[in-house]
């Protein structure tokens, strides 16, 4: 019943994916989800996310952000990091997955989508057919909408463990 939605892969982080295997694996380009996914709700790129996208370039990978939210917020964020983006993507809607795929020249077989919401990025990616990861959020403060998702998000995560014997 819930299955749409179970993510392919779900990790307690962005920061454990193993990006090396997964370009090993033939994946070039990665999408990202940015609030609660690379740093806490509204806040700039951080240092780690500053790595995290530095050892992404010398892996290979193209990158792109996938956000709903506004195009300040959006390009706040990116200024440190210098990948593409697509901001106001009305995430889960199937376009602007496949947008981010045109603009960084991949494919279904070669991109992997990672965030941290089940109904929208992880639904959008799978409408889409694209691996993605499910990440754990990386705070707890949230918006009052995201706060109201998150129990109906528990609920197919108790499914999707049960499934999965986790």
């Amino acid at each position: 019943m819930f299955e749409m939605f179970f993510p392919d892969d779900y990790v307690a982080s962005t920061y454990v994916i193993p990006f090396e295997k997964l370009y090993e694996e033939g994946y070039r380009g990665l999408i990202f989800d940015i609030d609660n996914t690379l740093v806490p709700h509204g806040a700039p790129a951080d240092e780690r996310a500053k790595k995290l996208f530095a050892r992404l370039k010398e892996i290979g990978f193209d990158c792109c952000l996938l956000s709903n939210n506004q195009e300040p917020r959006v390009k706040m964020f990116n200024k440190e990091i210098g990948v593409h983006y697509i901001c106001d993507a009305h995430k889960p809607s199937v376009k602007n997955y496949q947008k981010a795929m045109e603009m960084m020249g991949t494919d279904l077989r070669s991109t992997v989508f990672i965030g941290d919401q089940l109904f929208t990025d992880v639904w959008g990616a799978k409408r889409t057919g694209m691996r993605n990861f499910l990440v754990k959020p990386i705070h707890p403060k949230e918006e009052i909408q995201i706060v109201l998702k998150r129990q109906l998000e528990k609920i197919v995560l108790y499914f999707y463990k049960k499934q999965r014997n986790i």
